[in-house]
């Protein structure tokens, strides 16, 4: 049965909000190693890495329209209008967010203005492994299109066979993409970061993947490369009070378990009794998961957690910062005024998680291990940077021309005041 803690002392909370194990130097150096060859080599690293780590041999990185083609006939009826259905809902939802230029004039005869443009080119990582994720090539692949980034390269890694799983397929040409490579791992990375003969390099680099691939993420961006966030294991906090189901609670906390043996799920709860219903729930549908051996790893470092009130909860959940936040709770509007911390909020008994993962239309690309304190997940304005411009008229810098040179002066830079001066003093 999974550990149930009753009333911890607030000393105690960062033993219960701790993650999985941080890097370590083997693992950075080993990194290290692939983007440098990745650096040295070019295509033909990848190609030999791929066989090394993927066990397939390729002879081109680059997927063909005719295997997106036969691909695409391979996805069933029902998953074609799911993604569909999907896809829809992410681009409503995406599009919304788009920014409105800003334009103010601050004073008489000086405009401000704020334009958003697209980041000209951007790498997307798709992991392909036990799970492979084509529903992350939509929450990134249509992001970036709505923002207008004229290129996107996507980056996955093949199966033994040589192939991409065809949903994978499917779901980028639904969006839109068609630089897609048989690339994973770190060198894929590295690859969108640095270019080689086949891939060209990006200005920003998207999504998931393991320990190797979050790693190369922070590694490339100290090499002028941007990453949309730090990522560590997938996270699930359910907040519940007496009035929720615990079968519900149970599932949401094996929903994120099975995502792999280092992710975490936490309940908070003010009731007794759900906790032990909902340990006793979790253990009788482990039986029925294909990933139950996953699930009960991480299992091992997840909590039941029983708290005094509704704002001990909400306390705990802001200092925990987590990635998706159940409110599951009779008055969840309420409680979720109090949120300060979390990737993404799941509000009432029939908001599970695994809805934002799939199709409700927010953003499934959060930040883990407690970066909620100061990022948010992916959106449109991932996929852009804002330019401001400014116009002054004579009249509009000879109004303002003395807080200028004032300042200026004042900071000992005399040239910038300078710029100032001689335009006032034109004849």
């Amino acid at each position: 049965m999974i550990e149930i803690v009753k009333y911890p002392q607030q000393e105690q909370w960062q033993l219960y909000a701790r993650r999985a194990a941080e890097v370590d130097e083997t693992l950075r150096g080993n990194v290290a190693r692939i983007i440098d060859d990745v650096a040295a080599r070019g295509d033909k690293a990848l190609i030999e890495m791929t066989e090394r780590f993927d066990g397939c041999r390729i002879d081109s990185l680059k997927v063909s329209e005719a295997e997106i083609d036969e691909a695409c006939v391979q996805v069933g009826e029902d998953l074609r209008s799911a993604i569909k259905t999907a896809a829809a809902n992410i681009e409503k939802f995406h599009a919304a967010e788009l920014p409105a230029e800003v334009s103010v004039e601050v004073m008489p005869g000086i405009n401000c203005r704020q334009k958003a443009v697209p980041i000209s080119r951007v790498g997307l990582y798709i992991p392909g492994g036990n799970s492979p994720l084509f529903s992350t090539v939509l929450m990134l692949a249509i992001p970036a299109r709505l923002a207008g980034c004229k290129e996107v390269v996507l980056c996955t890694p093949p199966r033994r066979d040589g192939t991409i799983h065809p949903a994978i397929l499917y779901a980028a040409r639904e969006a839109g993409i068609t630089s897609i490579f048989k690339v994973g791992g770190a060198q894929a990375v590295a690859a969108m970061a640095i270019g080689t003969e086949s891939i060209s390099p990006v200005f920003k680099i998207f999504g998931p993947g393991n320990r190797y691939v979050t790693e190369a993420k922070v590694q490339v961006s100290t090499r002028g490369v941007a990453i949309d966030m730090p990522a560590g294991p997938s996270e699930v906090m359910v907040v519940a009070d007496s009035s929720a189901n615990a079968l519900f609670v149970a599932s949401d906390f094996l929903s994120q378990a099975e995502h792999g043996a280092d992710s975490q799920s936490i309940l908070l709860t003010t009731d007794e009794r759900l906790a032990m219903a909902v340990a006793d729930n979790i253990d009788m549908l482990l039986a029925r998961l294909p990933k139950g051996e996953l699930a009960r790893q991480s299992l091992s470092h997840s909590h039941i957690i029983v708290l005094h009130d509704d704002e001990e909860m909400m306390q705990f959940a802001n200092y925990y910062a987590p990635e998706h936040l159940i409110i599951n709770h009779a008055q969840a509007e309420r409680l979720a005024m109090m949120v300060e911390n979390a990737g993404s909020v799941f509000l009432g008994a029939y908001s599970p998680e695994s809805v934002g993962d799939y199709a409700s239309g927010t953003n499934h690309t959060l930040p883990t291990s407690g970066y909620a304190r100061c990022y948010s997940g992916v959106n449109i304005d991932s996929f852009m940077k804002k330019i401001t411009f400014q116009r002054l008229t004579r009249d509009g810098l000879a109004s303002i021309a003395p807080t200028v040179t004032v300042m200026a002066r004042n900071e000992g830079l005399v040239a910038h005041s300078l710029a100032v001066e001689v335009r006032i003093n034109e004849q």
